[in-house]
């Protein structure tokens, strides 16, 4: 089955859902956001690219969006996770990051909004 990845910005966590149209969780991860002057924008995106030890800020993974310059990426900063503070990326600990990229491929759906998990 596909799968995709819900973010709620509110919460700051990201849930990998499994099978498109099923709520199966399997795995939440907490995640940090845009802060206010920077926000993270709400949709429905797509992964579009990977790009391993991309380094500095974006930690030890990046995951492209569709829309551009965004996307899901690692962090040098892990105190940052749980709070309003990037640009718009998705920030997510290192460990996490990897982990998810081994399970999702380029095209896996990402829906962002603040309240509602599904």
């Amino acid at each position: 089955m596909a799968k995709r990845i819900e973010i709620s910005t509110k919460r700051h966590e990201l849930y990998l859902i499994d099978g498109l149209t099923g709520l199966f969780v399997q795995k939440v991860y907490p995640i940090a956001v845009g802060k206010m002057l920077t926000p993270t924008p709400e949709g429905t995106f797509k992964i579009i690219n990977k790009d391993p030890n991309p380094g500095g800020a974006y930690g030890a993974m990046w995951m492209g969006l569709d829309k551009p310059t965004y996307g899901i990426h690692g962090t040098n900063d892990p105190s940052s996770i749980g709070k309003n503070t990037s640009h718009g990326c998705i920030r997510m600990n290192n460990d996490d990051v990897l982990e998810l990229s081994s399970m999702v491929p380029i095209g896996t759906v990402v829906r962002i909004h603040k309240w509602r998990i599904f």
